[in-house]
């Protein structure tokens, strides 16, 4: 196989795509280069199985170590399971392709995404959906459309695709936007309280530059010229099925598919489903599957049509009306903040935990290592759908979802110098019927508000979705499962009443207009500031002060060169003033010192000590020293903490002392003036200065 490649400049950065150099007998491969990044991706297809009703798509994400002239951690020194930025960069590829592939295949395709190379300056995320594309679009596999993915951030005022990472973490914009030559098919990202406006003109700005990397890999398909497999969806089901399924269900599927309650209309939709294959069994033996994608297909429309013509939902709910709320905050007596956020039948306990510096999470992969003060881990338990199912390790969907409400809380937190405390956020999903990630997110902000956390202001989400048929559509606000499983979008927003935080958005269709995207935005905002005026009723506000179980923690600052002298030989300084006071010391490399006790006493005796600790001998100052040696010539007194001098034997007293003793004995607290210090920093110290000045100062005042 020859090698092609490509170079397009995208917004001032050269992209190469290429294929044909490396792992030629996959069925598709091709890598793509941003600046010194290299991804390559494999696509691979396989039969289908038999019975099989989804399509078995896999996106693996690998990050080797070598990519980043690294080593892996650990006893083995390999790469071992995928950490979570592999995992939510996975996803980013799955999520535009998966809609591109056609309607009814059930073959098994695995992608896999290998970051080989890996500099300071460009992620690797974006390239891989480009070069996943471009995999698939030189496979056999019936995929046709190509896609393409770039970030886009804001710099110096103006959007910018492929950002660098630096870049990237100064804007007030974050996004991952995919799309084909026609139209988006994904949206991810976070933003500083931007507006509806400026986010849609950031994702047509980005589109602007996708339809480059689209038609790079048109332009090396066709050099290729791979031969597509036909595919040819199953035949259609005998239609007597369907009108058979249509008369014994009658008005009941509508009836029950509306039903408000969700056990209720689970309920009665299954027991139908299973009332009519065993009804119609006799009359279709053996075809209990087609009855089943019949009746599946005739509530889909149902429901479907129903939105469109008659412009209500299940339950009777409008078009843009959100489910009741119910707020309960400090539900947990220990926990430093929580919330309970029930919205409908989702509910989410969310719970906020203030720590210290030590419980930072050190994040390490390929292209930085740094430590976050900040996390958010959602859990969705079996027990939140009804469900008994095996709990094993956190799932993609967990940790995808909790990044989103992660980033979305994220731009409102106080910064570190501010609020030196790690947070940690959990939300535990007790109910689910749509929309939980939403929920996590609002009941985060009730959570942080109720630890005393001062946030900027309260964020809330809403997941919106939409039914789209013939050019006639309908946007639905707060969707439930069933409307997210139906319909043909997925849109996450959050944000302040001052702009958006975070948004996500999944495509089932072939795209979606800026038009829609604006309309739907709007109709988010309006939900936004419905869920935001009633978290105000509960609390308008965080807490004047932190929670009473919280640490507490003060912080102060030193000179770099005297870390050592705080620390002491071997941690003996530290070590002692911790176990002195009860508190626990964190010194940042730039003389920063973070003290935690569990009393603000603990932990303001702490710092007292250090600053005292770090002060200068003065002379001419006196000091309430503490004697810890007696020796011949005098005692070793501390008179500022870790700082000690000697109290020579002729300094304690005007007349002659012979016996130390009789004057000063260990453990005893004195006072002692510093009376100069010598070259090489010892400082000489007397008791007698300080009796001759209080006898100056008892006779001017006689």
């Amino acid at each position: 196989m020859a090698i092609h490649n490509i170079t397009t400049t995208v917004d001032g950065v050269e992209v190469t795509i290429e294929t044909g150099r490396i792992a030629k007998q996959a069925g598709g491969s091709a890598t793509v280069r941003i600046g010194d990044t290299m991804v390559l991706v494999t696509a691979c297809g396989g039969a289908t199985k038999e019975g099989q009703d989804f399509f078995p798509l896999t996106v693996e994400f690998i990050e080797k170590a070598y990519a980043a002239g690294k080593i892996p951690g650990g006893f083995f020194k390999r790469e071992a399971k995928p950490s979570s930025h592999e995992i939510l960069s996975a996803r980013i590829v799955d999520r535009p392709i998966r809609p591109l592939f056609p309607e009814g295949y059930k073959a098994e395709v695995q992608v896999v995404c290998t970051v080989i190379s890996a500099d300071q300056e460009y992620a690797s995320d974006v390239a891989a959906v480009t070069a996943a594309s471009m995999s698939l679009m030189l496979s056999k596999l019936p995929f046709t459309t190509p896609v393409a993915a770039v970030r886009v951030a804001k710099v110096d005022g103006a959007f910018k695709v492929f950002p660098t990472i630096e870049e990237t973490k100064n804007s007030p914009i974050d996004m991952i936007v995919a799309g084909s030559a026609d139209s988006i098919m994904m949206v991810e990202g976070g933003c500083f309280e931007v507006e509806e406006s400026e986010l849609i003109a950031s994702i047509m700005y980005a589109h602007t530059q996708i339809k480059l990397l689209v038609a790079a890999q048109i332009e090396i398909a066709s050099k290729v010229n791979v031969e597509k497999m036909v595919f040819v969806a199953p035949e259609g089901r005998n239609p007597e099925i369907d009108a058979a399924v249509k008369a014994y269900v009658g008005d009941r599927l509508h009836e029950y598919s509306f039903l408000g309650i969700k056990e209720e209309r689970y309920g009665k939709v299954g027991e139908l489903k299973s009332e009519t294959i065993e009804a119609l069994a006799e009359q279709f033996p053996e075809q209990a599957g087609d009855i089943k994608a019949a009746f599946g297909d005739l509530e889909y429309n149902d429901m479907r049509q129903t939105i469109l013509k008659d412009r209500t939902r299940i339950g009777g709910r409008g078009l843009n009306v959100v489910r009741p709320i119910d707020i309960e905050l400090d539900y947990l007596p220990r926990a430093h903040g929580s919330a309970i956020f029930t919205r409908g039948e989702t509910q989410a306990l969310v719970v906020t935990t203030l720590g210290t510096k030590s419980d930072e999470l050190r994040v390490d992969n390929l292209q930085n290592t740094e430590s976050s003060s900040y996390m958010l881990h959602y859990n969705f338990p079996p027990y939140s759908v009804g469900e008994a199912k095996r709990m094993g390790i956190t799932s993609r969907r967990e940790i995808g979802h909790g990044h989103l409400a992660e980033r979305s809380l994220s731009p409102v937190l106080p910064p570190e110098s501010m609020f030196p405390y790690t947070i940690r956020i959990v939300s535990e999903i007790m109910e689910s019927n749509g929309s939980s990630s939403m929920a996590s997110v609002c009941g985060g902000s009730l959570s942080l508000m109720a630890a005393g956390v001062p946030i900027k202001a309260p964020v809330a989400g809403v997941a919106m979705g939409l039914i789209e048929e013939n050019g006639e559509y309908a946007i639905l606000t707060d969707i439930l499962g069933t409307e997210d499983h139906l319909g043909d979008m997925d849109f996450k927003v959050t944000g302040t009443r001052q702009g958006i935080t975070a948004i996500q958005m999944d495509i089932k269709i072939d795209g979606i207009t800026p038009e829609l995207m604006g309309e739907a935005l709007a109709q988010a905002k309006e939900a936004r500031y419905h869920i935001l005026d009633k978290m105000d009723e509960t609390i308008a506000g965080s807490r004047s002060e932190v929670n009473r179980n919280a640490p507490s923690i003060l912080t102060t600052k030193i000179p770099e060169k005297k870390i050592g002298e705080l620390i002491g030989p071997g941690g003996k300084n530290i070590k002692a003033l911790q176990e002195r006071t009860g508190a626990t010391i964190n010194i940042a490399e730039d003389g920063t010192v973070q003290v935690s006790g569990k009393t603000k006493d603990i932990a303001q005796n702490c710092i007292n000590e250090v600053n005292a600790m770090m002060e200068e001998p003065e002379v001419g100052r006196v000091y309430n020293a503490t004697v810890k040696t007696i020796v011949d010539f005098g005692a070793f007194v501390e008179y500022l903490p870790g700082k000690e001098g000697l109290l020579h034997i002729s300094e304690l007293d005007n007349k002659r002392v012979s016996n130390v003793e009789e004057y000063v004995k260990q453990g005893d607290v004195i006072q002692v003036k510093l009376v100069g210090v010598e070259r090489g920093g010892k400082v000489r110290l007397s008791m007698k200065a300080v009796k001759e000045d209080q006898a100056q100062e008892a006779g001017s005042e006689e």
